[in-house]
Parts: C-alpha cells; structure tokens; sequence
C-alpha cells in the first residue's frame, strides 16, 4: 500500500468530524460529523478511497458518482437514508448523510428465532413502502438485505446503501440489467441465470423484480430467524426441495411461519419473475393490509417502547447449549458454520458481489483510526497493546444496568431503571450492539481464552498472542465465512473498565448481523466460565 492511501482525510469541508470510526468496509469508512458552526445536527460521512476501490473494489469514479446520483435520486422517503452532500479531492471521495442512529435492526433481532408477527408487520411494511418509492422513481436497489437496513432513534426503518442501485426506468423506457451482484441468499434466481458472466452475456433481468423477491426473503428472516436457503441454486437443498415441491416444502422453518403469511411469501418467491407479485399485489394482500398495534396510519412506529421492550426481551444466550453440536436446519450439507475448508468461488464461481470488497491483500483489514501503514497492521488474528477508548463504561457496581447484560440472564428483561425513563425506542434497546459481554478475568486469561473458542469454532487463529504485563486493552481479528459462506468479519475488543473489570466486545465489519450473532453466541457459550452474568 502506498503512503498516498493512508494520506489525512480532506480538511476543506463544511463539516467536522466528531467521533472515530462508525463504520467501514475494506475501502471505505464512516464517521459522525456536524456543522463547521454548530454541534447540531449530527449526521454521517462516508469516505472512500478512490484509488484502493478503482484497484481492488473494482469500483470506479463513475460507479461512485452513480453510487450519489441515485441515492440524491431516492432522497426524500420517510424509509430511506437521507442525502446531504458529496465532494472529493484528489484521494478521497465523501458524502454526507443522515444518521441512523439506531444501529442495525437485525442486531437487534435472536437468530434462529425472529420477532412477533406484528413487529415483522410493521418493519416489513416500511421496507415495502420505501422500496415501492424507490421503483417509482425507476431505481432497483439490487442488494436489500439486513447489512442495509438501519434504524433511526425512534426505531424507524432505513434503507442505506446504493452502491449497487441501479436505474432501470427513465422517462417511460425500461431497461433489463446483467450485472451479477448480491448477496447469495438474499439474491434472486435469475440474477444467477440471466446475468452476463465472462464472456457469456446475460439475457438480462428486471431490476424491481429482483428486490421484491429480496424483500421476501427479509420477511421470512423476520419471522423465522433464518434465510429459507443459503442461495436459490440446486446446490441448496432446501431451494431444490422448494422447487420440487412447488414451495409446499416441508422445512420447519416453513411450519413454523403464520399461516397467513405462507401466500404472501409464495407469491414474493415465485422464480418466474414474470408470474412474481409485484409491489401492487403485496400491498393488496390481506396480511399486509392487517391492523397492527406497531404501525400507525402514517407507516411510522406507534408505542416504540413496548417494541422495544419485546424486541429485548427476546435477545437470550442458552448456556446449556453446545455450539459444537448444535442443530442445524436439514441437509445444509453437513458443514460447519464456521468451516473454512470450502472455498466460496467453488460455489459461485467468484461472481457474487458484495457493495465492499471484503479484505485488503494479505487477508488484512483496514484499521481506520490507526496511523500505521499497511505493513504495520497486524496480522488477522492478532491483538494488539495499543488502548482503544470507548464510551458507556459501566462500573461494576452499575452492571445491573448494562442492557447487553440482561441476554446472560435465565429470564432476560429490561432494567426498571431503563423502563420508567425511557421516551424513545433507543432508551430501550441501545445503538451500541448487544454482542458484548463482561469479564472479571484477567486480559493474560481472557484472550488466549477466546482464540481457543476461535479456533475450536474453526476460524483461522495462530499461536496466542502475547498480552504484556500491565495491558487494559487487547484486539483479536476476525476473518472467516459463515454458514452459507458468506464473508463474516470483525474484531473482538478487550478493554478495562474498571478494576478488575473487562468488556469484551464483538464489532462486526462485514457480513450478515444475524450471522454475527449467531457466531457471538457460539463464542460466549464456549467461554461462559469467564462471563458475568447477572444471577451470580
């Protein structure tokens, strides 16, 4: 990597940064900033790195300013991120938009289980309502998945991420596309069959289409917790079972699924795209125009904190659970979640994209915040001595209050503190992800503790790293592939907080929220000796 690439962020703008990274992706990152005059309101900037996504996101200056037309395009929508601004300068591009200031909202969701119908309702409605605006003004999104749905502090729905938007309408005229890009199990059949591959080209395939069929597969997750099948190829079971059967498929995830939803769903995931209900058709259907206690007439939030309280109440780690032998759906072929033996270009043949590279060359990630240079930057797995600061410390006297705490208890809840204050969805379930858990193990124990969990979970981890006499802070990388073989990144953060105090916290960069969960779970059942737990 060349100096230029780690060169200052750009200074003449009318804005300030106000917190470090957010946010980010192999090339790019996302900070908090506010008015050059004012310390309100707060919004979000993204930098990209121009040069290190043209060479290894393959991402050139006319996708980026693709990426900002379409989204200034979209703009508008009570659903979607806002855009404020772009601008550029020799290195770096960045545009400033809104805030989602609560977090992902499949963080927010246990994997394996989902939410009450009436919250899937509510959120699946202000999905569908954004995206319909979306296609009235010509623009398939083409990459709706959990990764792009944020949450506002209220607990709004928010669509982010056009980098793979595409206009398919202008002035009356429709136009197919043929570029292969998506997430597997979120991605639509004909993506796969009608795309232009090397030098086969595609049919084509209609890019509205393709997020309907999205937008059913992320109401199933809501329901269900899971992804009905890990791509709609015949090298999923499950997808060839629903083709066999005619979606009658006899997967427990289907059974368990409210009846009134199951036509619903059928009609979104019909792999004819031209048999596939359109937008109209799912806003007909007698479960989408049910009454629901969540949504008001105006397609927002209504009693946000009882939402809330459920959507917590609902996070829970079973202990008694063994993360190496637990029960997967039926014939997901045998592997591992965390296998990293299979290779995903034998699967996909390397073709499905993501909105982000998901490494630098080398396996290593970006950090951000540090100002190492590339060859510095240590390996994937390795911690490192250097403190990290971090906001909402909480004493251990003042844990009970911790809401990450509550998932260890036998009967998760929210604090009475917490109830009897709260006045936004955000005072309920916090922005700070639930992936977290405290330790009153010392860091010397405590990190070789968590790369055994890596390592018997199958994720790369080389010998224990070393932790100096006297250490409070520690990071271990995370890089491997989840159970559909999907890209699955992050780091584990140990800091002091207190004497003899240690928060260990999962920060996910790249993948699926519920996956990473989902991978959290299995790690804090494998190091449960060493969790605080709130009925100790």
């Amino acid at each position: 990597m060349q100096h230029s690439q780690l060169a200052p962020l750009p200074t003449d703008v009318p804005f300030r940064i106000v917190s470090k990274t957010i946010g980010q992706g192999a090339y790019a990152c996302i900070k908090k900033a506010c008015p050059l005059t004012s310390d309100n309101p707060v919004f979000a900037v993204k930098y990209v790195h121009k040069d290190y996504a043209a060479r290894h996101g393959k991402i050139s200056a006319r996708q980026l300013q693709l990426e900002v037309t379409v989204h200034r395009h979209v703009s508008g929508h009570k659903n979607i991120i806002e855009f404020y601004q772009t601008g550029e300068d020799e290195i770096w591009r960045w545009i400033a938009m809104e805030l989602a200031e609560g977090g992902d909202l499949f963080d927010k969701i246990e994997a394996d289980e989902g939410v009450g119908e009436d919250i899937a309702h509510a959120y699946f409605s202000q999905l569908a309502s954004a995206v319909s605006f979306m296609h009235s003004k010509g623009v398939g999104h083409r990459d709706i998945k959990p990764e792009n749905m944020l949450l506002t502090a209220d607990g709004n729905l928010k669509i982010a991420d056009f980098g793979l938007a595409a206009l398919f309408e202008y002035k009356g005229t429709r136009k197919l596309s043929t570029t292969f890009c998506g997430s597997p199990p979120y991605i639509a059949p004909e993506v796969i069959t009608s795309s232009t591959r090397g030098q086969t080209k595609g049919a084509g395939y209609h890019p509205d289409l393709v997020d309907i069929w999205s937008c059913g597969i992320v109401l199933f997750v809501l329901l269900a917790g899971n992804t009905p099948w890990d791509s709609p190829t015949d090298d999923s079971y499950e997808f060839h079972e629903y083709m066999a059967t005619k979606a009658r498929t006899t997967d427990e995830l289907w059974q368990r699924l409210p009846a009134a939803t199951l036509s619903l769903l059928r009609g979104m995931l019909t792999v004819d795209p031209k048999s596939r209900f359109s937008l109209e058709d799912v806003r007909r259907h007698p479960w989408y125009t049910r009454s629901n206690k969540f949504l008001s007439d105006e397609g927002k939030l209504r009693d946000p904190i009882n939402l809330a309280t459920s959507m917590f109440e609902s996070l829970h780690i079973d202990f008694s659970q063994d993360p190496l032998s637990q029960k997967r759906k039926k014939a997901r072929r045998g592997s591992d979640p965390m296998d990293m033996d299979m290779d995903m270009d034998e699967q996909s043949g390397g073709q499905i994209s993501s909105t982000q590279p998901e490494m630098l060359g080398g396996g290593m990630l970006m950090d951000w915040d540090s100002p190492q240079m590339a060859s510095e930057v240590f390996s994937s797995t390795q911690p490192t001595g250097k403190p990290f600061t971090s906001q909402d410390y909480y004493l251990a006297n003042h844990l009970e209050d911790e809401p990450s705490m509550s998932q260890f208890s036998q009967q998760p809840s929210v604090p009475l503190s917490r109830t009897q204050n709260a006045q936004r969805f955000q005072d309920i379930v916090p922005s700070r992800p639930m992936t977290r858990f405290f330790s009153a193990w010392e860091l010397k124990l405590l990190v070789p503790l968590i790369c055994e969990a890596l390592h018997r979970l199958g994720v790369p981890v080389p010998a224990t790293p070393p932790v100096g006499l006297g250490d409070t802070s520690a990071m271990v990388r995370v890089v491997t592939k989840d159970g559909r073989l999907c890209p699955l990144q992050g780091k584990v953060l140990f800091e002091c907080v207190s004497e003899g105090l240690f928060e260990v916290e999962f920060v996910k960069i790249k993948g699926d929220p519920l996956e990473w969960r989902r991978f959290f779970k299995k790690v804090a059942i494998l190091c449960k000796d060493a969790i605080f737990k709130p009925d100790q």
